[in-house]
């Protein structure tokens, strides 16, 4: 036979308890033997009685909750039974409902309520609710008993967490059923009863322990547990999205879990199953045809290292310390037999291996009256000062992750610190068993989201990714990169294992957020509808609040303005993207902070786009020097602008038309001078000479102007292009020049033994930039390695397409991190 308990939410409504009778009905089908069904009070209606508890003892009246609570009943009473049969069970609930009011009016008129009382006051919930139900059952089943689970559930006296007399409560729980076994017994949960007949509870999760003691006792088949989840899940799905439900756990597995948060089930309940080894089946009401989870002590090989991670969201933590309990034999019994004695339970214990302190949590109701018994305790060793003042901490929570397979698996306790310390976590105290079924840490209570997140992400690869972005700059390439992101999703989950949800985007009107992520289908419309003014300080403040795991900031501008955020956005534990080249090309000095900023707080600090566009430049001398190869000189042609300008500069062309004609196409800037003058070029070869590890400034630099001084000094672009006309002879001379020696001309930058210079020059067809056509850019990096013949890196090195695809790359590099 089987034990089936059902949750609050199961018979919270007259639609769920009609979708309670359609499971029983495929249950008593299905089996031979009548099932137990084991009923927690309709969903909020323990919280209410407690409240109507409360506020008898305080002298406020309750008839209007005591009202709403009959109503609840009578109205499902009146929506599932047929008029015929409802006057029975009317007159059940009204007599429970006036001895309740009777009891509550003692409570009101002597403004005491004693635990004794409370469990009263609390068992009418689980009475009223079987009661409902069984008589509602027996218009479908032919033989339904009420059983009152005080009659037969035997405890002591500790009123409100009652300990079970379990021979005795076996006993009378096989009598029970043996006299009625072709009856389906519909039993209270939660509630017990002493030798004296008065009405004990069963602590948190009494209707999961009920259903457990009786399934322990008629040695049950499985004992299912309804509730309103698909079993338990890898972490809590109200703060992790991408949580799953898991199949199988073992009871030491499900124990740990649920110690720590996961309400699924409570650690009790699996006691009497686990000492007869019962499988308990949790399942969802709402969606019975879910397999649920099997907690059973026989699990099959799991291939995850971890089952799950679960968690306590609000905690405090006390420490103690002092030169007087090094090597004090007996310390540690004294301190927490006194909290055991004053009823404070412990979540979580530490202690330093010099014994010089102990650290402990516990639930922040329990927080002053633990310092008060302790100071008592320890006043003599205060005064004397040899121990400490104890010291406390709130605000915040436990992060545990369980799983069985994690003694047997390398390097788990690194990849949960790399989690949380890469998305800027701060461990307050750790605990891990010997038997490593359990490593639990302490954080801040508001990054209990963050890391939940971030640690399930780390674990549980066969997941996608999430990489929460946000971006500056709508433009050209902030907007190709959107539409790249939107076109490519699927191809990244699929192939890379990474979703990048847009969280943040920020233009120089109008900024938006969504930490579920902004619709790349409808982006513009957002951002035109959002009541946020654009604001960079706000933008980056929202974005630090937000808190969200695995962040990125991207920068798509070319504005100075972001770049005084960026050591901030560092130090916040958020990584960088950015074409925005500006910042590493202004002081070294500033170079070198955000690089060691980023370094020290373990996030990425990704710029490829800085020199070369979506040309793997950036990556390729990283990767030559990270192998132990040595630069000896780099060539580079850096300028899309200017490639053309000097490709397209031969034959009869003259050089004002071959500029002119470069503007048209839109390669050039509204003022070609900003390209020609070299300044952008300076820049990148800038960048890539401190990347190769020369601490250089932009004076370093040595360039050789391609214009006349006359044509850099003139007022407007149109006497800019008369100075062309002007100085015609000496470009014809060059060109002219450069063909009669068979060469072509090139305006190149190079790196070598330290010094950055960028000239024009002649190269013949040996050169690897003789070739060069279009708009390409073209680098040539000479090592030990690749002496005789260079390694060439060329393609298109601008435009919003290819920049983008380099942001791109990034957030892939970014998402394998």
């Amino acid at each position: 036979m089987k034990v089936l308990k059902f949750g609050g939410t199961s018979v919270g409504s007259a639609a769920s308890i009609q979708t309670l009778l359609t499971i029983l009905k495929d249950e008593v089908k299905n089996e031979t033997a009548k099932p137990v069904v084991v009923l927690s009070a309709m969903g909020g209606v323990t919280n209410l009685l407690a409240s109507m508890a409360e506020d008898a003892a305080n002298g406020k009246e309750f008839t209007a909750q005591l009202a709403e609570l009959e109503k609840r009943h009578f109205d499902v009473v009146k929506t599932l039974l047929d008029v015929q049969n409802q006057n029975p069970a009317f007159t059940r609930l009204k007599i429970h409902f006036n001895q309740l009011e009777e009891l509550l009016q003692g409570v009101l008129t002597l403004r005491e309520l004693t635990p004794k009382t409370r469990d009263q006051v609390l068992s009418f919930g689980e009475r009223c609710s079987t009661i409902m139900v069984s008589k509602i059952a027996a218009q479908h089943f032919k033989e339904v008993l009420y059983v009152d689970a005080a009659d037969v559930i035997k405890t002591d006296s500790a009123f409100g967490n009652a300990k079970v007399n379990t021979e005795l409560t076996e006993l009378l729980i096989k009598t029970l059923q043996q006299e009625n076994k072709d009856k389906i017994l519909f039993v209270t949960g939660f509630i017990a009863g002493n030798d004296a007949g008065q009405t004990t509870t069963l602590g948190r999760g009494g209707s999961d322990y009920t259903a457990a003691i009786f399934g322990a006792a008629l040695n049950a088949k499985e004992v299912q547990i309804w509730t309103d989840v698909n079993g338990m899940m890898t972490a809590d799905p109200r703060m992790v999205k991408k949580a799953f439900s898991l199949t199988e756990l073992t009871y030491t597995e499900a124990m740990e879990l649920s110690y720590f948060g996961a309400k699924v089930i409570y650690p009790p309940t699996m006691i009497p199953a686990f000492l007869k080894k019962i499988p308990i089946v949790i399942k969802n009401t709402f969606e019975p045809e879910f397999e649920g989870t099997v907690i059973r002590h026989d699990c099959k090989a799991s291939t995850l290292p971890i089952k799950g991670i679960s968690s306590i969201n609000n905690i405090s933590i006390l420490n103690l310390e002092g030169s007087g309990m090094v090597g004090k034999s007996g310390f540690s019994g004294r301190l927490f037999s006194l909290l055991a004695r004053e009823q404070i339970n412990i979540i979580l214990i530490t202690q330093s291996s010099s014994e010089h302190s102990i650290t402990f949590a516990v639930s922040p109701q329990d927080t002053e009256r633990a310092k008060q018994v302790i100071e008592q305790e320890f006043e003599l060793e205060l005064l004397a000062k040899k121990l400490e003042h104890l010291t406390i901490e709130k605000n915040l929570a436990i992060l545990a992750v369980v799983g069985e397979n994690m003694k047997q698996t390398p390097g788990m306790s690194g990849k949960l610190f790399h989690a949380l310390g890469r998305n800027g976590v701060n461990v307050r105290a750790i605990a891990q068993g010997s038997s490593e079924y359990n490593i639990s840490v302490i954080i801040s209570a508001q990054d209990l989201s963050k890391a939940l997140n971030a640690v399930h992400d780390a674990f549980f690869v066969q997941l996608t990714k999430t990489l929460h972005a946000f971006c500056l700059g709508t433009g050209n390439i902030g907007k190709t990169l959107f539409a790249q992101l939107n076109a490519h999703s699927d191809y990244l989950k699929e192939h890379n294992g990474i979703q990048v949800k847009v969280a943040g985007i920020s233009n120089t009107r109008k900024m938006t957020f969504n930490s579920d992520g902004i619709s790349l289908d409808t982006w513009q419309e957002d951002i035109e509808a959002s009541p946020y003014t654009a604001d960079l300080k706000e933008f980056i403040a929202k974005m630090k609040d937000m808190n969200l795991p695995n962040c990125v900031f991207i920068d798509n501008t070319a504005s100075p303005k972001p770049i005084e955020f960026y050591e901030d956005v560092f130090k916040a534990n958020i990584s960088v993207i950015t074409c925005n080249k500006i910042g590493n090309s202004g002081s070294y000095k500033q170079y070198r902070t955000f690089k060691d900023t980023a370094r020290r707080h373990g996030v990425d600090f990704f710029y490829e786009t800085n020199v070369g566009a979506g040309l793997p430049i950036i990556n390729t001398l990283k990767n030559l020097m990270n192998s132990g190869d040595r630069v000896q000189r780099i060539e580079a042609i850096l300028s899309g602008t200017i490639s053309f300008i000097f490709n397209n500069f031969k034959g009869d062309a003259n050089f004002h038309d071959v500029v002119k004609e470069a503007q048209e196409k839109g390669y050039t800037e509204p003022d070609p001078r900003d390209d020609l003058s070299g300044k952008d070029f300076m820049r990148k070869m800038l960048i890539l000479a401190r990347d190769a590890g020369y601490a250089m400034e932009e004076a370093d630099v040595e360039i050789q102007s391609v214009l006349p001084q006359a044509s850099l000094e003139a007022k407007s672009v149109e006497d800019f292009y008369a100075t062309l006309k002007t100085e015609d002879a000496h470009f014809a001379k060059l060109k002219d020049q450069a063909e009669k020696d068979g060469k072509v001309l090139r305006y190149i930058g190079k790196l070598e033994d330290g010094k950055v210079t960028i000239t024009l020059q002649m190269v013949d067809e040996n050169h690897p930039f003789y070739m060069l056509s279009g708009s390409d850019n073209i680098i040539s990096f000479t090592t030990d390695r690749y002496k005789e013949r260079p390694l060439v890196v060329k393609g298109p090195g601008a435009g919003a397409e290819v920049t983008a695809a380099g942001v791109f790359a990034d957030l892939i590099n970014l998402g394998a991190n």
